[in-house]
């Protein structure tokens, strides 16, 4: 799908939306056309896409059926989009250890599938996705995290929120050299 139909379907999804026929939330994407394009001419037809409450796009540019999404948007579904190896979350984070799962169990039974995981700059600054970037990148699982920056977190500054425009003089931080190993494994006992 190339960019001038991408930004139809979304005039037409804002056009209905105004006019009182979608009865639900909508999230729009608008203005990330050219980065999504370039970020799917590496998927590949079998691979799974993990997306946030704005995904109407992935599945576009994933070669899905047009109708089955806007079907799935006039009943009320626009955050909660899913399909055959396309599935969404609108809870912050939510969807990046189960694709991470997924990327896990692809790895086991040895496919040559791959994991798409897309994710706000919100949730990308959290522990969780934290966790899943190091767990991906420490067994080499099959999977790419894409970071959808458009430095807002609902209303307001992502980085005002996580204070990275402020002092960091709340923040300590030490270098030490550690006594006991992490516990385990009965290899010692503190009396």
């Amino acid at each position: 799908m190339d960019k001038e139909s991408l930004i139809k379907f979304n005039e037409e999804i804002l056009e209905k939306y105004n006019a009182g026929l979608i009865h639900s939330p909508v999230h729009l994407h608008g203005g990330n056309e050219d980065a999504l394009i370039k970020v799917f001419e590496q998927y590949k037809e079998g691979d799974w896409v993990f997306s946030t409450h704005r995904s109407h796009y992935h599945w576009l540019l994933s070669g899905r059926p047009s109708d089955v999404l806007k079907q799935q948007i006039f009943d009320g579904h626009s955050m909660h989009i899913f399909g055959e190896k396309f599935l969404t979350s609108a809870i912050v984070s939510g969807i990046a250890p189960i694709a991470v799962g997924v990327a896990k169990a692809i790895q086991l039974k040895g496919s040559n599938e791959h994991v798409w995981c897309f994710l706000g700059d919100m949730a990308a600054s959290g522990g969780l996705v934290s966790e899943c970037f190091r767990y991906s990148i420490g067994f080499n699982l099959p999977i790419t995290f894409v970071v959808e920056d458009n430095c807002m977190s609902v209303r307001a500054c992502t980085k005002d929120i996580w204070g990275t425009n402020k002092s960091n003089d709340k923040i300590l931080y030490y270098k030490y050299n550690r006594k006991y190993p992490h516990a385990g494994g009965g290899q010692y006992v503190m009396f």
